[in-house]
Parts: C-alpha cells; sequence; structure tokens
C-alpha cells in the first residue's frame, strides 16, 4: 500500500483572520520605544504606515519624490494603490514629517530613490515580507502578541481612529482608497472597532 505525504498546513499553529488596529497607548509605545532606540528608519517607516494607510506592497515601493518637494516632506501626497490603479492621497501630520526628514538626512536618499531602500543588493526595497517582520517586532516592543498584528494593523489603524470619531464610513472608504464603496460593510467595521477597543 503507498504511503500518502501529508503536508502540514500552512496556517497550522497560526493566528488567522482579519488583524486587529493599534489602539492609540500601542502607538505611543511603539513610537517611544523607537525614538529611545534611535531607529530612524524605523520611526519614520512606523510614523508613514498609519499616516498613510497604505498596504504593505504600496508603503514599501514609496520614493523620495513622491511624499517631497525639493528638501519639504509634503504635508499631504497622493499615489496611485498598486492592487486597484487609482489614486489615493493621505495626509502627513507634523511628527511624521519630522521623522521623515530625519530619515532622509541620515540616509542621503535622492528624490527618485525608494524611501525604505533594502540593504539586500538583489532587491531595491524593503520587501512586503521583510515589512511585516518589521511590524512584528514593532508589535513586540510595545508588548503586544506580535502574531496578533500585521502589515494590514498599520493600514486599518488610523482608519479606524477616525471612524470611532466621526462614525462615517464612507470617508473611511474613501481614505482606504477602496474601488467599492460598498467594500466595506458598516456592520463590520463596527464589530471591528467594538472588539479592539
Amino acid at each position: 500500500m503507498e504511503s500518502i505525504n501529508k503536508r502540514e498546513a500552512w496556517n497550522k499553529g497560526k493566528l488567522v483572520g482579519q488583524k486587529p488596529p493599534l489602539k492609540p497607548k500601542d502607538i505611543w509605545a511603539i513610537r517611544i520605544h523607537l525614538q529611545n532606540a534611535h531607529a530612524v528608519r524605523d520611526l519614520a517607516m512606523f510614523n508613514l504606515a498609519i499616516d498613510s494607510k497604505l498596504r504593505g506592497c504600496d508603503l514599501v515601493s514609496l520614493r523620495v519624490r513622491d511624499i517631497t518637494h525639493g528638501n519639504q516632506v509634503l504635508p499631504r501626497a497622493m499615489v496611485i494603490q498598486r492592487k486597484t490603479q487609482r489614486p489615493v492621497q493621505f495626509e502627513l501630520t507634523e511628527p511624521t514629517r519630522t521623522a521623515v526628514s530625519a530619515w532622509l538626512e541620515k540616509s542621503h536618499l535622492r528624490g527618485d530613490q525608494f524611501l525604505f531602500p533594502s540593504r539586500v543588493a538583489r532587491s531595491p526595497h524593503v520587501s512586503t515580507r521583510q515589512y511585516a517582520r518589521i511590524v512584528h517586532h514593532w508589535a513586540e516592543s510595545a508588548g503586544l502578541d506580535s502574531s496578533a498584528y500585521g502589515t494590514h494593523s498599520m493600514r486599518r489603524t488610523k482608519a479606524t481612529l477616525i471612524y470611532k470619531r466621526t462614525k462615517n464610513l464612507r470617508a473611511v472608504q474613501l481614505l482606504l482608497g477602496h474601488s467599492k464603496l460598498d467594500y466595506l460593510p458598516r456592520r463590520t467595521m463596527s464589530r471591528s472597532i467594538c472588539k479592539h477597543q
């Protein structure tokens, strides 16, 4: 009788499903940790991930010129999303602009270069996989269960905070750049917010 090779499920022992957004206290814990560690690149990446609400693939492929004009970091930027091929606009808060400016000053990047270049020669910018590992490290630094958080947690954090404040689902959908306005049912967003308060 032939023995059948059974492969283990890719998600065995892993937490799967929708990743929760960060709470305000977690955001501050991560920021303080990164500031104390003098992690200039990571602080710029973290702040930009929260402010931009971009998917991981769009965040890691940002170029310096996407968020700057000359030597100034823009208060607002617009990028074309890879998944939907639609433009999405976002605001860069003062702490984000300060962190990104510090990173640009340290890294000496030019406008046409990737904002977060890879340290691996064969890759032009930080990969989405590497970004996911960085996010897990951030979660651990805040004392969180890193397996419960992912790159989408960064994308959902500011959107969730805005929804809690305004209860305006359409505005949140537009901020996230969803191609279909019925993409995220109100019930799902409300349930997610209640669950992770």
